[in-house]
């Protein structure tokens, strides 16, 4: 028997008409890149600014990116996709060439998914100022008022520190205020059969057809008529920004009521976020500190070990052998990476992170995006502390 793909509100029939303890503060220059100045004047401003109350429930959302028509249904690759799902899932055949047929190509999606210019050197400060600022810093003192019991209880679970979380939340959509306003279908069905030419590209419609595959997935056991899964233009939903197969892994229903909803319930969110942690290598007996300043000679021994992977895999002694100094004093009995933050045309800053900073990393593998989490809910932590 085949499987409907939408709730029976939106039938095959209808469809034919018509996403606490917390990190030790005393630790906060030892364990950041951003400087200290630089995170007092973020600080400092926070609290000049009063935090504001809940406001009243916003208006449903609306996509801004129809796109235009393309005949997915007649290509031989899409025909392929859905074939698959009907045999593999027991979708219900005709109901997939409907909805297939509402999809639309979104150019936007594919323009956003090509490769910056050339040229421009990486520079952590002005990445790190992004996220590092009063608006984002007082609206994390409020999601964390508002949600203290979960993060807290999130803490006890998972061993993940609230701060933390509310880093990665905060990073990633400023507390639900930029959730992304493309329809999910339409952004990963445009990159699953139509992603712009590059080396990868074979690599990369594998991937995203894989995420199209889960987000019917999930629309299908959630009772969620697909089209109205709105996301960014890569197809990440909700507050956290899950892929559809990361919802389907790694999302919790951390608030009890029976759904998983990435969109809606803070909750559900904030026990996602620490889940994904901890299936990613997150260890809650590490020490509070992930990341130690350092300074390296000027042999450039220690080059061999930039670039390694995005794990914790070298002993302290080998590091210093190489010529690289800690800053603060480092637990000598634990593996580190040597990480490099560019500055653009000034000095490169270089750290050793602990393999709780790498577990961060697999939520998007970037030595700053991991940094800026860590520095944005250290500032929130402090703001709270005032």
């Amino acid at each position: 028997m085949r499987r409907s793909l939408l709730p029976i509100k939106y039938s095959a029939l209808s469809l034919l008409l018509s996403l606490p303890l917390c990190l030790a503060t005393a630790h906060a220059d030892e364990n950041s890149n951003i400087s200290a100045a630089d995170r007092a004047r973020a600080v400092r401003a926070a609290k000049a600014q009063p935090v504001k109350k809940a406001s009243a429930k916003k208006a449903p959302a609306k996509f801004d990116f129809e796109g235009e028509f393309v005949d997915y249904a007649n290509w031989k690759e899409v025909r392929a996709f859905l074939d698959e799902m009907s045999a593999k899932h027991g979708f219900d055949r005709a109901e997939l060439d409907t909805l297939i047929g509402k999809v639309r190509y979104v150019d936007a999606t594919v323009q956003l998914m090509k490769p910056a210019p050339p040229g421009k050197p990486k520079n952590w400060h002005a990445y790190s100022a992004r996220f590092i600022e009063p608006v984002r810093i007082n609206a994390g003192v409020k999601f964390w008022e508002e949600n203290a019991e979960a993060l807290a209880r999130a803490q006890r679970e998972y061993g993940v520190p609230a701060e933390i979380i509310v880093g990665i939340i905060g990073v990633e959509t400023v507390y639900g205020r930029n959730t992304g306003r493309f329809r999910v279908l339409d952004a990963l069905t445009t990159l699953a059969f139509s992603y712009p030419e590059s080396p990868t590209r074979a690599a990369r419609m594998e991937f995203f057809k894989g995420e199209l595959e889960n987000a019917l997935l999930y629309a299908r056991k959630d009772g969620i008529d697909p089209l109205t899964l709105l996301g960014s233009y890569a197809g990440a939903i909700g507050l956290p920004q899950f892929m559809p197969s990361s919802i389907m892994k790694y999302a919790v229903d951390f608030d009890g009521d029976g759904h998983i909803d990435l969109r809606n319930s803070t909750a559900d969110a904030i026990g996602s976020v620490a889940h994904f942690l901890v299936e990613h290598g997150w260890r809650r007996d590490d020490p509070a500190i992930s990341v130690y300043p350092v300074t390296v000679s000027a042999n450039r021994a220690w080059e061999k070990f930039i670039g390694q992977g995005l794990q914790a895999r070298y002993r302290l002694e080998e590091l210093q052998a190489a010529g690289v100094s800690a800053v603060a004093v480092a637990p000598p009995n634990m593996l580190f990476g040597l990480i490099d933050l560019q500055n653009g045309s000034e000095a490169t800053e270089y750290s050793l992170a602990t393999n709780n900073f790498f577990a961060i990393t697999q939520y998007n593998r970037s030595y700053f995006y991991a940094m800026s989490v860590i520095d944005l809910g250290k500032a929130i932590s402090q703001v709270r502390a005032r």
